[in-house]
């Protein structure tokens, strides 16, 4: 057995994602023969899940090619990131904000749909809804009626614990508060509420918290950026002036805190008609999510259609990417996610202690 040629194809094999080889990540850890078997570890950038079965898959083709009699195993882990400096959501690996300089957009709809797409490949996820002007995930999720759970310690406090549907751990300020008390709460009530969410509730370990945002880029906004140890943050809007507008408002203020902008989404951006599938409706305009994503220099992530059955998932309390008929659309927002999952990486791997990697659009 030539550990040493094996050693030489397994560095050789790249990673898509980052644009090196695992050479130049210095992922290849260990190759070594155990009695007559062979064990390989490779450390890779988190997050993995979308990566670890393409370099699985090639890491056992190259060594049963070389070395078709003998039995392997391939351990793959993530590398570890630096400590999270923060002392807010310490066991959360990664920490997306999705915002909207404006209401109506589906900014809540695109997170849920994120939130669950990521779950779909196995990740640990956490969904964070502090909209509290209008708390959407409680309907988008079925659980209208949900109250946190919650256990005394016998030091006499509280813990506080999210909700959970389909594998994704939940809290939303509808959770907190009557549905016709969001209107009316001020300042220092609605700080309280947020400082709950984040600070108050045990979220565990985690890969991702989705964070869905107030719309708009005030004072509330500001604080929460500079508080939460975000890993970067999605902008949606809709293809119209006026939301584009606000997108610009938006990309700036992650600009001030210092919050990397993963891309910017297009949703509602075209309209088919089911029995006209060959005609296409730019009903709100057309182009302008691209447009402020090349403006400011951010990558642009994708247009989401107009879809009835979409809104139907969202208002009937299932996300639509958990639909066993997703087909063309779903599909659409997992290669969204797998888009801003990359973004992620490469942050990741900057964290990791390389200067010689810069995100591209």
């Amino acid at each position: 057995m030539n550990i040493n040629i094996i050693k030489q194809k397994l560095n050789s094999i790249s990673d898509n994602d980052l644009g090196y080889n695992l050479e130049q990540l210095e992922a290849v850890k260990i190759v070594e023969q155990q009695d007559d078997d062979l064990f390989v570890l490779l450390e890779l950038v988190p997050p993995i899940n979308w990566i670890e079965a393409d370099i699985r898959k090639t890491a056992e083709a190259i060594i049963s090619e070389l070395e078709p009699n003998v039995n392997f195993t391939i351990e793959i882990k993530e590398k570890e990131l630096p400590k999270n400096p923060s002392k807010f959501l310490t066991g959360v690996k990664n920490i997306i904000a999705v915002a909207a300089g404006k209401g109506g957009v589906g900014k809540s709809a695109m997170a849920a749909n994120l939130a669950a797409s990521l779950s779909l490949s196995n990740a640990k996820v956490g969904l964070i809804d502090g909209d509290i002007y209008g708390p959407s995930q409680p309907t988008i999720w079925g659980m209208k009626d949900v109250k946190l759970p919650a256990e005394p310690t016998e030091s006499g406090k509280t813990i506080v614990y999210p909700a959970e549907k389909h594998n994704i751990k939940i809290a939303s300020m509808g959770f907190l508060m009557q549905e016709s008390d969001a209107a009316i709460v001020r300042g220092p009530i609605l700080a309280s509420y947020l400082q709950m969410l984040i600070e108050q509730i045990e979220w565990g370990e985690l890969d991702f918290i989705v964070f869905d945002l107030p719309p708009g880029t005030g004072d509330i906004q500001l604080t929460l950026t500079q508080k939460v140890p975000l890993t970067g943050a999605v902008v949606v809007t809709t293809p119209q002036e006026i939301s584009v507008v606000d997108v610009r408002r938006s990309v700036k203020m992650f600009e001030k805190v210092k919050v990397p902008v993963l891309g910017v989404i297009e949703n509602m951006s075209y309209f088919i008609p089911e029995d006209a599938p060959d005609k296409k409706y730019y009903i709100f305009g057309q182009g302008g999510g691209k447009t402020i994503a090349d403006e400011s220099q951010v990558r642009f992530l994708g247009e989401v259609p107009l879809l009835q059955k979409f809104r139907e998932s969202n208002d009937n309390g299932l996300p639509y990417v958990l639909r066993e008929d997703g087909g063309e659309y779903a599909e659409k927002l997992h290669n969204i996610t797998a888009s801003i999952v990359q973004q992620i990486r490469k942050i990741n791997y900057e964290k990791l202690g390389s200067s010689e990697l810069s995100i591209e659009i």
